[in-house]
């Protein structure tokens, strides 16, 4: 069973990463979500420096606790899900609306500004997820349902294993976990995906982490597509998860 851990934007520092209050350096709500699910919800709410407290174990799956007298560390490889609204007031998208403090697009700009470049550059897929309508209640259920997908990501998680298995890496099931050194060999794309992704790489200005995080991110959905080798086609819907971080507007 994953653990699920959900934080609201009211939580602290130390609740995060760390508590001093009753035992010191006792794991902080990240170590907790060791293995499962970190979710936090209203991101842009939180205060920078408790956001900024996750790159480190967003990278490395670890907490490092270093003090005068004391070094502590504890794991931290959790999987972030988040949620934010497009702005404050959460309607700036919405068809017809006008911010009354300013235009829309400025508004989004400044709360979206609080989330910072390295830690959006270590999210891997970021979603819009629409306002759902009176129209979309009535459709009828969609032919892949919660079962299938479920059947589906285990098969792909079944490949990986035994991908990594074969490769003698030791604790490494995942392509998540996949060392940068042997990505070229696990998901190296087809010449039209290479093509794509060298084009794109100096279009959206990606980092040497977000180039890795993208072939990581095709190599899954071939895995899921039952694939053996990444497509154009899948190197394409991974850079699409990044775009929305990449076309932020800029604040004024």
């Amino acid at each position: 069973m994953i653990s699920v851990r959900t934080l609201l934007y009211l939580s602290k520092l130390y609740s995060l990463c760390k508590n001093f209050v009753i035992i010191p350096y006792r794991p902080g709500e990240a170590s907790l979500a060791h293995h499962g699910v970190l979710f936090l919800d209203e991101l842009p709410e939180f205060q920078p420096q408790v956001l900024d407290s996750l790159r480190q174990p967003l990278e490395a799956g670890e907490i490092l606790i270093a003090r005068a007298n004391h070094r502590v560390t504890y794991p931290a490889r959790f999987q972030l899900v988040a949620a934010m609204n497009p702005c404050r007031c959460g309607q700036a998208t919405e068809p017809g609306y006008v911010c009354r403090r300013q235009p829309n697009e400025r508004c989004i700009a400044q709360y979206q500004a609080r989330l910072s470049g390295p830690l959006l550059d270590r999210i891997d897929l970021a979603i819009d997820v629409p306002a759902v309508t009176a129209a979309d209640l009535i459709l009828p259920a969609p032919s892949e349902g919660s079962a299938e997908v479920a059947a589906r990501v285990s098969l792909a998680r079944d490949r990986q294993a035994r991908r990594y298995a074969a490769l003698k890496l030791d604790g490494v099931t995942t392509n998540a976990a996949c060392p940068p050194a042997l990505l070229e060999d696990v998901a190296q794309p087809d010449p039209e995906g290479l093509s794509l992704i060298r084009d794109a790489a100096n279009a959206m200005r990606l980092s040497a982490r977000g180039f890795h995080r993208v072939l990581k991110v095709g190599r899954t959905l071939a895995d899921l597509d039952g694939e053996e080798r990444v497509r154009r086609i899948h190197v394409a819907e991974a850079l699409s998860y990044r775009s929305h971080t990449d076309r932020r507007p800029a604040a004024a």
